[in-house]
C-alpha cells in the first residue's frame, strides 16, 4: 500500500499556494537527496518549494524533485518522500510534521534529467530557518 505522505504533502503544498503563502519543505539529508551541501545544517535542509522559487516541480509517491537557484547556480533538487520531515508556511507556520522514514534502499539514486539552467531565482531577503517551526501551531490533518 501507497503511504499517505505523498499525498499530505501536496495537499499542504496546494494549500500554502492557495493562501498566498509560501511553502517550505524540511528535508534530512543522506546519500539519497541531492541538494547543494553548503545549505546543509545539522544534517537536514530547509527548501522554499513556491512557484516562484522553483522550476518543474513534481512531487510523486517516491520523491520532490525541482529545480532551483542557489546564490543563483542552478541546481536539480531530489529529495525521497522518506526524508521529507516537514511541509509548512513561511508566513505563519501552519503545516505537517512527519517522522523521517529515510529513502527506500531500492530507489535508484542519481540524478533527475532535466536543464538547470531554466530554475527560478528563490528571492533571498529572509533565508529559510535552519529547523521546521515545533510545537502546537502545526495541525494534524486527516
Amino acid at each position: 500500500m501507497v503511504s499517505t505522505k505523498p499525498y499530505l504533502i501536496r495537499a499542504i503544498y496546494e494549500w500554502c499556494v492557495d493562501q498566498g503563502f509560501t511553502p517550505y519543505l524540511a528535508v534530512q539529508v543522506d546519500q539519497h537527496t541531492h541538494v547543494p551541501s553548503g545549505y546543509v545544517r545539522e544534517g537536514q535542509i530547509v527548501l522554499n518549494i513556491g512557484p516562484e522559487a522553483t522550476h518543474q516541480l513534481k512531487i510523486d509517491n517516491e520523491r520532490v524533485t525541482f529545480q532551483a537557484r542557489f546564490n543563483g547556480v542552478a541546481h536539480q533538487i531530489v529529495a525521497p518522500i522518506g526524508n521529507v520531515l516537514a511541509i509548512y508556511a513561511r508566513e505563519n507556520g501552519q503545516g505537517i510534521a512527519f517522522e523521517a522514514t529515510g529513502a527506500q534502499e531500492d530507489m535508484p539514486v542519481g540524478k533527475v534529467p532535466g536543464s538547470a539552467e531554466e530554475s527560478a531565482e528563490p528571492p533571498d531577503e529572509h533565508p529559510p530557518p535552519s529547523t521546521p517551526p515545533r510545537g502546537s501551531h502545526l495541525k494534524v490533518i486527516k
